[in-house]
């Protein structure tokens, strides 16, 4: 009797998928990848061509994971996405996670099987169970805004950026700089900026103040209640960076309602270049992100690994890196 891909993942303990995987060279663990190797030396099953992929149904879907649909950013990225994804005849589902974490692992396992022939996924906290799960994926994925090892990536300079904002403050004249950032488990935003800021103070010889440095979450109401504590220490800063212009809109609303005047007293910058960072007063300086250009190369890769468009040389894991711009206006 014949055997198929069904048989062997029996006789070996493993799943078809897996099996489908060492099949068509994907990822799978040493340990299974020895024991599927054991069964087909000893029973010399040759894999049929039709059945070497276990995945054949194509559905012109691309699953697009978002932290938060409301939020301007994941916007721009998606608007990217479409325009080069509908010209190639390739359709979009999104995900919308609302920055939950547990959330992000369901919609990766929905879109783990046949849904969709690829997935983009707009990362913030990478766990190791985001990392196994997208190890065993059998469609092509591309993570946005975090840089993974492993796995093709379109992220941005955050170091250079939060160094560049930070920078702009200083030549001003400031010495005295506090700082409202978000966890470190989103390295991008939370760690790599933090870790900017620190290191552009050191390099001008300003003394790093940790009762100035607050950390938060990414909502406007923790963008106030940092500042409130910042400008009620014991060493109140004349320049607020913060690392997101959200964060930022929070501290100007809190400073306001206290009477500072910005930029006289206090000068607050953000990032991220949110449209309303340009139509409040005073406008706020910010550092831009080329977010719609993020979603244009992330569709590019996912079409490159459907081989819808030319491979044009490029390596099975792509990396991308996009610099970002100082934009400066009149919050500082």
């Amino acid at each position: 009797m014949a055997l198929n891909i069904i048989d062997i993942a029996k006789l070996a303990g493993v799943s078809k998928s897996t099996v489908s995987r060492y099949l068509n060279d994907g990822y799978v663990s040493d340990e299974n990848r020895d024991k599927i190797k054991k069964v087909i030396d000893e029973t010399g099953f040759t894999p049929q061509r039709q059945a070497k992929g276990m995945r054949t149904k194509k559905t012109n879907l691309i699953g697009v994971i978002v932290p938060k649909i409301s939020s301007e950013t994941p916007a721009r990225v998606v608007e990217g996405i479409t325009e080069v994804l509908s010209p190639n005849g390739y359709d979009i589902l999104i995900a919308n996670t609302n920055l939950d974490i547990e959330k992000e692992l369901e919609y990766l396992n929905i879109f783990k099987y046949n849904q969709v022939d690829g997935i983009i996924f707009m990362a913030t906290k990478i766990t190791d169970k985001h990392i196994e799960i997208m190890n065993n994926l059998e469609v092509p994925i591309v993570i946005v805004a975090q840089d993974i090892e492993g796995f093709s990536s379109v992220f941005f300079n955050e170091f250079n950026a939060a160094s560049d904002i930070t920078k702009c403050v200083i030549e001003k004249g400031h010495k005295n700089i506090g700082f409202i950032g978000v966890y470190e488990d989103d390295k991008a935003v939370g760690l790599y900026r933090k870790e900017a800021y620190i290191k552009t103070l050191k390099e001008n010889n300003i003394k790093v103040v940790e009762e100035n440095i607050k950390i938060g979450d990414f909502n406007e109401s923790s963008g106030y209640i940092l500042a409130k504590e910042l400008m009620e220490g014991n060493d109140k800063p004349t320049a607020i960076v913060a690392v997101t212009d959200n964060l930022a809109l929070g501290a100007i609303k809190y400073l306001r309602e206290e009477n500072y005047r910005i930029p006289e007293d206090v000068a607050v910058v953000g990032m991220g270049d949110s449209r309303i960072s340009r139509f409040i007063t005073p406008s706020l300086t910010t550092v831009h992100y080329h977010y719609k250009t993020a979603g244009k190369r992330s569709a590019e890769i996912v079409l490159r690994k459907l081989n819808i468009i030319n491979k044009m040389g490029k390596s099975n894991k792509e990396k991308v890196e996009l610099d970002c711009l100082l934009v400066e206006r009149n919050s500082i």
